[in-house]
């Protein structure tokens, strides 16, 4: 791939992409808010740590005003809550035949197509451990499952060629016809630590916990059923089922699935770090209120995501702590 690869967002994911395109020989240009950030990498580069990759790569980087041009191939990696405004500013600077791709977590492909039309969307599913940790640099913590997909199914040349850059950073990477199957999966792991992130307990402690699970469970199963109301086929992926949370599960299963999420140390603390530590807004709404949205139309109940939501807010808020009995107050929403 000869022409420039615009990455937009050049933290935790899109830093850690645009590093290994790099890396394989294409031309990168990182769009960025964060001027410190955009400083940095133009005057050092950017520099990856982590026990996967280390090192430093230069690579061009720019202020959204600064951008000038229009490129084929894109990639759209801002947090999910951000997507609406990082579309509209990126898709004028996207070929009417390119594309944009979301590296992202949530169902934000539904906000991008809106903005910049189906035609110019291609999914994207990533479950990489990674961190933004100071301007220039980033962490690639863990690899994970990689996965490239049109909305439509279909197999195309242009899911092919972003397949290749993939594997520039995950050689395991696939592509898929489909992509929904392995967001909405991504959904049900991703709803299962907000639930988690809303103690003040280790992860692992908690999904250990046989007195948590009930709550957790039937919290994912809003979101498994919202999926399955839609025909959406849930994929496993990096050793998780989302199917132990589906309607037809059993609690046998579902506890299964929490042994297997506590032995191989599988939850990311990324959401918790948010709340707690970053002191920033978690993507709860980003990602749960389209679920909350959908199950509506389709007349799906999740009362339990809603209560999580309002819950994380108050949180953010500091009218709540972080404590273990939040998820008893969180289970007394369940119908």
């Amino acid at each position: 791939m000869s022409k420039p690869i615009l990455i937009w967002g050049a933290g935790a994911i899109g830093g850690t992409l645009g590093a290994a395109f790099i890396r394989a020989g294409q031309d990168v240009i990182f769009v960025d808010n964060a001027k410190a950030h955009v400083d940095a990498i133009n005057e050092k580069g950017l520099t990856v740590v982590g026990p996967i990759f280390e090192g430093t790569v230069k690579g061009r980087a720019f202020l959204p005003a600064e951008l000038r041009g229009v490129y084929e191939h894109s990639f759209l990696c801002v947090k999910a809550g951000d997507t609406e405004d990082a579309a509209h500013a990126m898709v004028d600077h996207v070929t009417s035949d390119g594309y944009i791709v979301s590296a992202q977590n949530g169902l934000n492909e539904r906000v991008i197509a809106r903005i910049a039309g189906q035609n110019r969307v291609v999914g994207c599913f990533v479950n990489l451990q990674a961190d933004y940790l100071e301007p220039g640099v980033v962490q690639y913590s863990r690899p994970g499952a990689a996965m490239i997909g049109e909305l439509g199914g279909r197999f195309t040349d242009r899911a092919e060629d972003i397949y290749h850059l993939i594997k520039s950073l995950e050689p395991k990477a696939m592509v898929t016809n489909n992509i929904s199957g392995f967001l909405w999966s991504k959904l049900i792991h991703d709803t299962l630590l907000f639930g988690v992130a809303l103690t003040d307990d280790s992860i692992a402690d908690i999904l250990a916990d046989e007195a948590a699970r009930p709550v957790l469970r039937k919290l994912a199963l809003e979101v498994a059923t919202v999926a399955a109301i839609n025909n959406i086929r849930a994929e496993p992926f990096d050793g998780f089922d989302p199917t132990a949370f589906g309607p037809l599960a059993t609690p046998g299963q579902a506890d299964k699935s929490f042994d297997d999420m506590v032995a191989h140390d599988r939850a990311s603390c990324d959401i918790r770090h948010d709340l707690a530590m970053r002191r920033r807004r978690a993507e709860v709404d980003a990602q749960l209120s389209p679920v909350i949205e959908i199950g509506r139309e389709m007349r799906v109940l999740t009362p339990l995501a809603m209560r999580l939501v309002e819950m994380t807010h108050e949180i953010q808020e500091d009218k709540r702590p972080l404590a273990r009995i939040n998820l008893d107050v969180l289970a007394e929403a369940a119908p």
